[in-house]
């Protein structure tokens, strides 16, 4: 027979007297609360407030809890509203006490810090509803049972940027997620996390909100705060349902709705967080209106279109407005607390075609008309796995399929014919198995280069690197020259010391590195105080000092230096309007081409396979070709962007030109004339200062681009401009942010690269960090050296 919640009372009130703890009045107002409901046949549900539970009251608290699974009450509520006294080890066993019948959870998590997360996390808890408000993950991994869960609400965790690998696994039930005002940026590793949420049918990355236009129906701009005030919601009664036996009860619980109005504590949050709401349950009867919540708003926008969600450049509007006219009345719709996720370019489509079973993104609900857009947006402008295939392939199956000759399926996109038809080329298998393995590896693997001073006799000091190259045949080698003007030429492999440089002496830091080809242990190294050398790594002495290195006429405030195919030349560019041209053989400085461009020349780059032609990128805005056979007064052809341009290379076949310029204009052009060929559409920041690095990877067949006001690597297919994936770099602590300073492609591994990463405090020192897109973030850091299958450029043919 259950107990009666009487008895519940007499048994609390007699543990606290075993226990020297005086009974919490709110505790058995509670109890007393669900015995009228009971009485009153209503679904009895027993609130328990952790407020004012200090742990001195945890032990017969524990007791009651313990006892409630037998007792008559239907649900229990656990709610925290503001700081709590009693430890978070003990609100987590009062909780797991409960077991089935817990229905709600609403904690502030920082009232129990950071081992209670841990352990909720990989724990798990019974409840049907799990509301941390502002809660400090910052890499979600909730990895722990939470089999009964639906909803689950993470708005304003403003120190939240990312999903461990396993996060969601164990969450079969999820039916109602939201992260608005989160850090969340990475469409690619949040679809991956999400993928695992098979009963996820509302996700929400920011609100849109529905309120009456108080001006003109051809107004515009950003609402008045009075259009707040006529925000359209719900009646309370549709919020407080407690019928627990149906989907509306998971549902309406209050805080979903209630955190639009959540006045957020951190220091990072937006100031849309700080739009306050006067709002109090206890004020309110069922005649008020309350904040909209989850799917309240979905009979006002069923005939709302993602494409209304559109500026005239096709990009989502996440910022602002757009406003609906219906006869004489215009409903404008306002986005508030978007993640920075919600920026991203074509996300909602992106969302809505990786994840079928959606019925509902950000409060507006997705028509069948925006599934199919969406459908088409992602073919146009994103590719699933590589090499056009779109199907996930298991690596097994592929390497069975190459023994017995057999052909693959799921190649074409849409009006797509495949890159490489099975049998045609001898890269098939290769490819395949390449998109196997990212298909099952959305966080790819990073792992920061760490090289010890050891050997040099000073640990106490680490390198500060600001520019490298990998060596153009040795796959394990790489040359990094650093701030202080050292350079330092490392196995990246074993992340030992080869060879090391120190600096002049005087204050300098090393911009231009360049191995020459037919003599691979040679490199030229120039610095910024203009100082250019020629070094012989095979010469070193036994303190890795490069005993006799080749000096050249100094180059002022230099930027850049590139040899050519041959080896008899090199060209080195500046902040100036020159290019100078030197002989490698002799040590002679054989020219210098003045007034090439109307500002300075960032980098000049030879071509790989013609000795003689060249290109130069300046910040007026233009790309150059030049010829030495045509003596270089004029130029081959000039291509114009419309920013200042940072850098170019020309593809590893010489066919195309990469032309990178401030914020994200990155376009590849014909090497023969100069025509364009794509433009990449990466969105701009709106920064002058956002200069923009991109080069080849996999021969020629993709593109990696990185800024230097950003934390993010964009991988787009060098064929169709259509973006592979994202790579976020995350600082080592909270409020420790990074940025791409550098970038280069592995010449010899497929999906592989290595970044320059700075970080925005001056105090801490760049890394070079290696990326293996096709292992995952949790592989052993052994596999990135048994990943040496050679690539030859031709593969991007």
């Amino acid at each position: 027979m259950a107990i009666d919640i009487a008895s519940l009372a007499t048994m609390y009130i007699k543990a606290c007297m075993n226990h020297g703890a005086a009974p919490i009045n709110g505790f058995l107002s509670a109890l007393f609360r669900a015995e009228v409901k009971r009485s009153n046949h209503e679904f009895c549900i027993l609130e328990i407030v952790l407020d004012r539970v200090k742990d001195i009251d945890f032990l017969p608290l524990l007791e009651v809890c313990m006892k409630i699974s037998e007792s008559e009450i239907e649900a229990v509520d656990v709610l925290n509203e503001s700081s709590c006294a009693l430890n978070g080890e003990c609100a987590l066993l009062l909780m797991r006490a409960i077991g089935q019948k817990l229905r709600v959870v609403d904690l502030l998590d920082f009232s129990f810090g950071k081992d209670f997360l841990r352990d909720l996390s990989q724990g798990g808890l019974q409840c049907q509803v799990l509301n941390l408000r502002s809660s400090h993950y910052r890499k979600l991994n909730l990895v722990g049972e939470f089999m009964w869960l639906h909803t689950l609400n993470l708005d304003y965790s403003t120190t939240l940027t990312s999903f461990r690998e396993d996060c969601f696994s164990c969450m079969p039930n999820l039916m109602c997620l939201s992260m608005c005002e989160t850090r969340i940026s990475n469409l690619w590793t949040t679809i991956a996390a999400l993928s695992k949420l098979h009963s996820l049918v509302e996700l929400r990355f920011q609100n849109w909100l529905c309120c009456n236009d108080v001006g003109s129906s051809r107004s515009s701009g950003q609402p008045s705060s009075a259009s707040f005030e006529e925000i359209s919601s719900a009646s309370l009664d549709s919020l407080i349902n407690l019928d627990a036996l149906t989907e509306h009860a998971i549902r309406s619980f209050l805080p979903f709705g209630m955190n639009n109005n959540f006045q957020s504590t951190n220091e990072e949050s937006s100031d849309d967080s700080e739009v306050e709401f006067s709002f109090d349950l206890e004020d309110i009867d069922s005649s008020s209106n309350a904040p909209p919540g989850w799917n309240r708003e979905i009979n006002r926008l069923s005939e709302v279109s993602s494409a209304m969600l559109s500026n005239q450049n096709g990009e989502s509007t996440c910022e602002g407005a757009f406003t609906r006219h219906v006869a004489d009345v215009s409903f404008k719709y306002i986005s508030q607390h978007a993640s920075p996720i919600c920026f991203v370019k074509h996300y909602r489509e992106y969302m809505i075609a990786s994840m079928p079973q959606l019925r509902v993104l950000d409060n507006l609900p997705i028509r069948n008309i925006d599934r199919e857009k969406a459908i088409v947006t992602f073919f146009e402008h994103f590719e699933y796995l590589p090499y056009r295939r779109n199907d996930k392939e298991n690596v097994v199956s592929i390497l069975q399929k190459r023994e017995i000759g057999a052909s693959h399926t799921g190649l074409r996109t849409p009006k797509k014919r495949p890159l490489d038809p099975a049998g045609k080329s001898q890269y098939f298998y290769t490819r395949s198995l390449c998109a196997a393995k990212m298909g099952s590896s959305a966080w790819p693997f990073l792992h920061s280069l760490s090289i010890s001073r050891s050997v040099l006799g000073n640990e106490n000091r680490s390198f500060r690197p600001r520019q490298f190259e990998y060596h153009p045949s040795n796959s394990s080698l790489m040359v990094f020259g650093t701030l202080d003007g050292e350079v330092v030429v490392v196995n990246h492999e074993s992340e030992k010391i080869v060879g090391y440089i120190p600096s002049s002496g005087t204050i300098n830091s090393v911009l231009g590195l360049c191995w020459l080809k037919k003599y691979p242990s040679k490199l030229i190294a120039g610095s910024d105080n203009g100082s250019l050398k020629l070094y012989d790594i095979q010469q070193l002495a036994p303190t890795f000092k490069c005993m006799h290195p080749v000096t050249f006429d100094e180059f002022d405030q230099l930027t850049s230096v590139h040899v050519n195919s041959t080896d008899e030349l090199f060209l080195a560019s500046g902040y100036s309007k020159n290019v100078a041209l030197y002989d490698i053989n002799s040590g002679r400085r054989l020219q210098v081409f003045v007034d090439m461009h109307q500002e300075h020349i960032n980098v000049v780059k030879f071509s790989n396979h013609s000795p003689s032609i060249f290109a130069t990128s300046s910040f007026d805005q233009d790309i150059k070709m030049w010829d030495l056979r045509q003596k270089p007064i004029w130029p081959c052809y000039t291509a114009s962007s419309s920013k200042g341009n940072v850098m170019v290379c020309f593809s590893p076949d010489d066919q195309y030109l990469l032309a990178s310029a401030v914020d994200n204009e990155v376009r590849q052009l014909l090497a023969s004339d100069g025509r364009l060929h794509l433009n990449f559409n990466i969105p701009p920041t709106g920064s002058s200062q956002n200069y923009t690095r991109s080069y080849y990877m996999n021969g020629k067949d993709y593109i990696i681009s990185g800024s230097c006001d950003e934390h993010v690597v964009r991988v787009c297919c060098a064929q169709t401009g259509r973006r592979l994936r994202d790579i976020s770099l995350e600082g080592k602590a909270a409020g420790c942010s990074m940025f791409v300073q550098s970038l280069r492609g592995d010449p010899f591994r497929a999906f592989n690269l290595s970044i320059l990463a700075a970080y925005t405090q001056p105090s801490s020192n760049s890394e070079i960090f290696k990326v293996n897109m096709l292992a995952s973030s949790d592989h052993s850091k052994e596999f990135s050296s048994g990943q040496s299958s050679c690539l030859s450029c031709s593969m991007g043919g």
